[in-house]
């Protein structure tokens, strides 16, 4: 199978994300092991959980991101793939009994239940050292050292002081008063580490002022998504979701929500939006797809 080719500089939004869409999908298609090679259990299950759901944020904000500096798509698509496999393999475990323990992940059910809680821990082990091998392969990177660079992105946003250390601060909140600088502290690394991450890894080869923009943007529209999500929670339904609305307020986790009321939540979501946005100005209109995302990360809730 050949990847999904098409000139995407003069779509509209709509077309536009289809297009990625697309293309990340047949990238992982291409990237994921195939359920004829052994063990064959353990590759169904990584397809099961890596192919055919979700939005592709975090691959769509890598290519708006390659797209503001002119980067080799075929960088970018390297990039995309990698951080989706390291955020499949993030919601992997994070449904799994020890974590949030979700029945359902993007309308269907997570992969523990489909399968089982061992075979859902090894996926997330495999997805992740698949994320990996993908970004180090030199035959789709020639520049070693932005390689590098590149893999100190993801690593570091995956790691203890990324991704996973949000999840060990989140799992030990439950229950807890926080204020909400310690909640936007949490959630700079659970859900915004990785978000950076894709945005950074898209403009890797880009200018210092442009990487400085882009780190900004990163971190504004990464709580955004975040304090969206809270609202989500109470004011979506499980079918909109694809995964169980009031979890949170069920299992009585800290959220925007619950810290600052739900117009404040609103209000701050609006605020960061902005300042996003504002951080945008130096690029002018090349910075128009990065804008359309932030737009459609905002407009899934109000």
């Amino acid at each position: 199978m050949s990847l999904h080719v098409a000139k995407t500089a003069d779509l509209g939004f709509a077309e536009w994300v289809i297009e990625k869409q697309l293309r990340i999908e047949q990238m992982l298609e291409l990237t994921l092991p195939s359920t004829d090679i052994a063990p064959q259990v353990l590759h169904s299950a990584m397809r099961y959980s890596a192919l055919g759901g979700g939005k592709r944020v975090r691959a769509l904000l890598c290519y708006a991101a390659s797209e503001l500096c002119n980067g080799d798509e075929s960088m970018a698509d390297v990039a995309a793939c990698a951080v989706e496999l390291i955020h499949a393999y993030s919601l992997v475990h994070d449904d799994m009994p020890c974590m949030d323990d979700d029945d359902l992940r993007r309308g269907k059910a997570s992969c523990h239940k489909q399968y089982n809680d061992a075979t859902a821990l090894l996926v997330g082990d495999a997805l992740q050292s698949l994320a990996f091998e993908v970004l180090s392969n030199t035959q789709k990177i020639s520049n070693t050292k932005l390689q590098l660079s590149m893999l100190n992105i993801l690593a570091r946003a995956s790691g203890s002081i990324g991704m996973a250390g949000g999840q060990a601060v989140d799992l030990a909140s439950v229950g807890k008063s926080l204020s909400q600088a310690e909640l936007e502290s949490m959630h700079l690394l659970k859900t915004g580490a990785l978000i950076e991450a894709s945005i950074l890894l898209g403009v890797a080869n880009g200018s210092e002022v442009q990487i400085i923009a882009a780190r900004t943007f990163a971190k504004n529209i990464g709580l955004a998504f975040q304090v969206v999500d809270d609202i989500l929670d109470v004011e979506a339904d499980t079918d909109t979701l694809g995964k169980t609305a009031g979890k949170d307020a069920t299992t009585n986790k800290p959220t925007y929500v619950t810290i600052l009321g739900l117009d404040v939540a609103k209000q701050h979501a609006q605020h960061l939006y902005a300042n996003a946005i504002n951080a945008l100005k130096p690029f002018g209109a090349s910075g128009h797809r990065l804008k359309e995302l932030a737009d459609f990360i905002m407009q899934r809730s109000f």
